[in-house]
């Protein structure tokens, strides 16, 4: 083999490794969809306690909430039958980057336990009734909801 032969496949084999390298690290990178999107593609959408419950320390409290739904878009929220554990409208945010609290608009912060595409179950804690104007009992509150 000639050096100049010799020479041009080296000069070569470097590009396509270089290509290589450079087509695997733009792939890999910034194109992954973050853990906050991943976790919203399955929060977002209407959720009910059809086979779910709502448990304060424990015991549940679900017939006190007959009916409750929750629907969750880009930052806001509804809510059907919550009493006054959550107000009807509201607006949330990511707490983490991992995506497992939410801070919602009235400064309550929710943890999420469990989030597929079909079950939600996410906790907090309420302090109760305030002279009487809220409703709900005083608690750690764990709600299971689906889809």
């Amino acid at each position: 083999m000639e050096p100049g032969t010799k020479r041009y496949i080296q000069v070569l084999l470097m590009f396509f490794t270089l290509a290589i390298l450079f087509v695997g690290c733009k792939n890999g990178g910034e194109d992954s969809p973050s853990a906050q999107a991943l976790a919203f593609e399955k929060l977002a959408g209407s959720w009910g306690l059809s086979q779910g419950s709502i448990m304060v320390d424990g015991q549940d409290v679900s017939l006190n909430y007959a009916d409750f739904a929750l629907s969750i878009t880009d930052g806001g929220y509804t809510t059907t039958n919550a009493g006054n554990l959550f107000s009807a409208t509201g607006t949330w945010e990511w707490v983490d980057e991992e995506a497992k609290r939410i801070s919602l608009q009235d400064g309550k912060e929710v943890t999420i336990v469990t989030l597929t595409e079909t079950s939600f179950v996410f906790s907090f804690s309420f302090n109760g009734p305030v002279a009487n104007l809220e409703s709900g009992i005083a608690g750690n509150y764990t709600i299971t909801v689906n889809k």
